[in-house]
């Protein structure tokens, strides 16, 4: 009877040890999704904190390769879950070009700005386009883009150090997100208002000029934001970019920040536009993703960190934790973008 026993407890104490292991393999295991993602969003997701959270509390990672916002959501995506590109207007793109997806979601926000160097903001200023109030830099859109059409040379406004006419580096909007949006924002700044389709015979004309001068543009808004960093004020004297990346950087590189923050100016455009990072799922897979990644603390993380305005943490107003000069504590000057139909045409005149 005694052995009896013992067998019945060794075969409890397998079958406890079986269903345990099964339990413990299953909470270990790690779902990995795949995806195109926006360039100015891999700091956020190759951030450790944000790697951890989504492994342990969803039992995610993420694999993704960086691609422009409309490329990616015009090209080929077979065997991706999700897409993350920078802006609603790609969303649309995609529900014309394949219909819905299994979701969507916006993830967090940033407004569309333009960077420049000291030298060119007090010139912008001298020249009443650029105005300084309560430590904040605006730069009249309008007033910007008349002197950009007119072949302004940048010796005319006080800069003979510079070679060329006037005009701001962006990337191609065909492309990458941000050129896209600083397209469909000169559009509105053309059309006096959202342009619409019957604004675009007056309007394409006048957009295709601007954009031909720039020449070669890069593909990526962390390429051009880098090389604006990098190469100074005869390269890059005025570009378009996202307010996320210069208080990214400086969270991220904080001594090189130190060495280049007298030199480095934000001008908020009057009006802007805001980037919205929508998350699109294309199966449901990929539709754990969105949910996980609107975690309090990765959107947190997401401002802290990256610089990133998010909807569901609390509105962020601390600004000076960046240590940036010159951040609007609260975007209110702001235009809708012109609707897809349109910027479709757009992008298809700019390319």
């Amino acid at each position: 009877m005694k052995t009896k026993w013992i067998g019945l407890l060794l075969l409890l104490v397998v079958a406890l040890g079986a269903v345990g292991y099964v339990w413990f393999s299953d909470a270990l295991q790690v779902t990995e999704i795949k995806g195109y993602v926006g360039g100015e969003k891999i700091g956020l997701l190759e951030d450790e904190a944000v790697q951890d959270i989504l492994r342990d509390r969803y039992k995610l990672s993420l694999d993704y390769a960086r691609e422009g916002s409309i490329e990616m959501v015009t090209m080929d995506s077979s065997g991706q879950n999700f897409l993350f590109p920078s802006n609603q207007t790609a969303l649309e793109l995609y529900e014309q070009n394949f219909g819905a997806p299994q979701a969507s979601e916006i993830i967090f926000n940033t407004p569309i700005v333009l960077y420049t160097h000291t030298a060119v903001a007090d010139a912008l200023k001298a020249q009443n386009i650029a105005q300084e109030s309560g430590g904040i830099t605006t730069v009249d859109m309008e007033a910007l883009t008349e002197l950009i059409e007119s072949g302004t040379e940048w010796a005319d406004i006080g800069l003979p150090a510079l070679y060329g006419t006037v005009s701001v580096g962006t990337t191609d909007p065909a492309k990458s997100n941000s050129g896209n949006m600083f397209a469909g924002l000169l559009a509105n700044t053309l059309a006096g208002g959202v342009a619409a389709e019957e604004d675009l015979p007056a309007v394409l004309p006048r957009l295709q000029t601007i954009f031909q001068r720039l020449g070669y543009m890069e593909s990526s808004s962390s390429d051009l934001f880098d090389q604006f960093l990098k190469t100074g004020m005869g390269a890059k004297p005025l570009i378009a970019g996202y307010e996320s990346q210069l208080l990214e950087f400086a969270v991220q590189e904080p001594d090189t920040w130190a060495q280049i923050q007298e030199d480095i100016v934000i001008l908020y455009p009057t009006p802007t536009v805001w980037s919205s990072h929508v998350y699109i799922a294309l199966d449901e897979a990929g539709a754990a993703g969105a949910q996980a990644l609107l975690d309090e603390d990765i959107q947190r993380l997401a401002w802290e960190r990256h610089g990133f305005r998010t909807g569901v943490y609390d509105a962020p107003t601390d600004i000076a934790q960046f240590g940036v000069s010159g951040i609007a504590e609260e975007v209110t000057q702001v235009v809708s973008m012109p609707s897809a139909d349109v910027m479709e045409q757009i992008i298809e005149a700019l390319s």
